[in-house]
């Protein structure tokens, strides 16, 4: 089993002369005036993706914050109502 610390098996065989290979590769394939424009696409996705994480989140503690402000809220209420209220059930003298 894996875990974070150890890199996985298929990984140790990606070295100097595969990646050579893989580069030589995408230069046959999308010729040495598309990669540069590949690369910048791809630069491009990643900044948009990384904003939208960061917007996500922000929304994400924007909405934690409301839901303990009224869980706090609800509490509080739950509280007053039950100090201030008498049972009704409870027998009466006269």
């Amino acid at each position: 089993m894996a875990t974070l610390l150890q890199p996985h098996l298929y990984l140790a065989f990606i070295d100097a002369p595969i990646m050579l290979v893989v580069v030589g590769l995408a230069v046959l394939l999308f010729g040495a005036d598309k990669l540069p424009k590949l690369a910048r696409g791809m630069g491009q996705a990643k900044r948009e993706f990384m904003v939208g994480q960061a917007e996500a989140d922000v929304v994400a503690e924007r909405a934690r914050e409301d839901a303990r402000k009224r869980l706090t809220a609800e509490s509080a209420a739950t509280e007053a109502t039950t100090e201030t209220t008498t049972p009704s059930d409870a027998p009466k003298t006269t």
